[in-house]
């Protein structure tokens, strides 16, 4: 029998690996210091970033905040120094956000509280729509909140009152829904919450609650357009139950569109004359800084993608008509640069307008920034019905389903999917092109940091006041490319 003491019969114990190949140390050897050449790079690397910081660093960091002029600021870090005079931006950072929106200096009330309050309840409007996983319950506890702290903002009796009460709400419904347990939770997420009403119905009406706050004048008018819609469902109701739904489309956006030109006017002055609401009127010239940049690019956002759908499935479909509009409407837009449409929203398009109407030219600019995102954003999305297999489409007839149930139900649920990369890319690229208004005179932030710097006291400043603007436009784009893949994420379904 062979000699078999060479074998081990027992099992060594787990040691932790060495500590060179684990840990910072392992990543660092792993990734920076691989190789001869990759260490040479990472050396002259980290040198790049020292002296780059080196520089930036104490220049940021300067102590002018409460500098009132550039002069001041030099003398507050010495001569021969080079820093930052950031009391531009302590001295000007609310005009760079509202723009000469009234704040009470030339008498009256200070009305910035208004796109304060149209923006926290844009938050809340679109908190159901991008964000599922929230229930209708804590939907409800933020537009409470939101209008309880409008109410104590005003103040007052009747506002201390009702804000104190809509905040109580707010804390006793968000108390209850977190005092839940997870299994309670989870079953009330299910069930939707129906004891509480579906906060998409909040979504569907702010589009008419924030121009109203925005520009003011009397509440019925904006209550006057959303009955535009109502009667437009109504009449598709009832004419398509006799005629048809063809019939019943083209005579609901008829008569919806009579009720808006003709009768609107008519009905909020006769309801303004006996209910007066009403907030003071702020001119469109008075808009500015970042509220306006936001106010055109959520607007822009919002139409451009259903606008889009249409045209898309539009550049698809068998009738001819129907596909050369597309196809015209989309490749002229594309083939123009933007700045050339807000030219002609600034100066030709009162000229094809009646005599004596008074075309708001900030309502210009929506309208050809949106068209203009509407022509790129329908070629994305027809990328992603060219993405789709055919067996889609068969599957669809299969299940004997008609045209626009196939499209809502099997075919853009996936194309949209597709496409959320290059749908939000779009919406970027918008929000970012918004800057190009203060070619046709309007004050965006660019605008407004060019009157800034022909102050006398400010006079030469550049870095800051770009730096500033660079700074908000890059946590909103950033923001909205997080989202974007967060979406993609929650979306994917192929178990990858």
């Amino acid at each position: 029998m062979s000699d078999m003491s060479y074998v081990r019969s027992e099992m060594l114990p787990e040691r932790a690996p060495p500590a060179s190949s684990v840990g910072l140390v392992g990543w660092m050897r792993a990734n920076l210091f691989s190789g001869a050449v990759n260490s040479i790079l990472t050396i002259a690397s980290l040198v790049l970033i020292y002296m780059v910081l080196a520089a930036i660093l104490p220049w940021i960091f300067s102590p002018t905040w409460n500098g009132t002029s550039q002069n001041e600021c030099r003398e507050i870090v010495g001569s021969g120094h080079h820093a930052a005079c950031w009391g531009v931006i302590n001295d000007r950072w609310e005009q760079l956000l509202f723009g000469f929106y009234p704040n009470g200096s030339e008498g009256g009330a200070d009305q910035r509280w208004r796109p304060i309050v149209a923006f926290a309840l844009l938050f809340v409007a679109v908190t159901p729509v991008l964000f599922s996983m929230i229930s209708r319950r804590m939907n409800w506890v933020l537009l409470l909140a939101v209008l309880g702290l409008t109410g104590l903002y005003l103040g007052g009796a009747v506002g201390l009152i009702l804000g104190l009460a809509l905040l109580g709400a707010a804390a006793f419904v968000g108390f209850k829904a977190l005092s839940t347990d997870k299994e309670a939770r989870a079953a009330e997420i299910e069930a939707g919450a129906k004891r509480l009403p579906n906060p998409l119905i909040f979504s569907a009406i702010y589009p008419f609650i924030a121009p109203w706050l925005l520009w003011g004048g009397t509440v019925w008018l904006p209550i006057a357009a959303a009955l535009g819609f109502v009667i437009g469902y109504y009449a598709f109701v009832f004419i398509a139950r006799a005629l048809g739904s063809l019939v019943g489309i083209i005579g609901a956006v008829v008569i919806a569109i009579v009720w808006w030109l003709f009768l609107t006017s008519g009905f909020a002055n006769l309801m303004d004359s006996i209910l007066p609401i009403s907030l003071e009127a702020v001119e469109s010239r008075k808009f500015g800084g970042f509220m306006l940049s936001i106010t055109i690019g959520v607007v822009a956002i919002a139409c451009s993608l259903p606008i889009g759908i249409v045209l898309a499935l539009g550049r698809q479909s068998d009738l001819m008509i129907v596909k050369a509009l597309c196809v015209g409407f989309i490749e002229f837009i594309r083939g123009v640069p933007l700045i050339t449409l807000l030219f002609v929203a600034s100066t030709l398009l009162n000229i094809f307008m009646p005599p004596g109407t008074n075309f708001d030219i900030i309502l210009r600019v929506l309208i050809m920034v949106t068209l203009f995102a509407s022509a790129y954003m329908a070629e994305t999305i027809r990328g992603g019905l060219a993405a789709l297999p055919r067996g889609q489409y068969e599957a669809a007839d299969a299940l004997g389903l008609d045209y626009w149930k196939a499209q809502r139900l099997i075919i853009m649920p996936q194309a949209l999917k597709i496409s959320i990369p290059g749908i939000v890319s779009n919406f970027i690229g918008v929000f970012k092109d918004t800057t190009l208004v203060s070619i046709i005179g309007l004050l965006d932030p660019l605008g407004l940091s060019n009157a800034i710097r022909a102050d006398q006291a400010w006079n030469g400043l550049v870095w800051e006041l770009y730096g500033f603007i660079a700074l908000l436009f890059f946590v909103f784009c950033f923001s909205m490319s997080r989202y974007s893949m967060y979406l993609e994420r929650r979306l994917r379904t192929d178990h990858r």
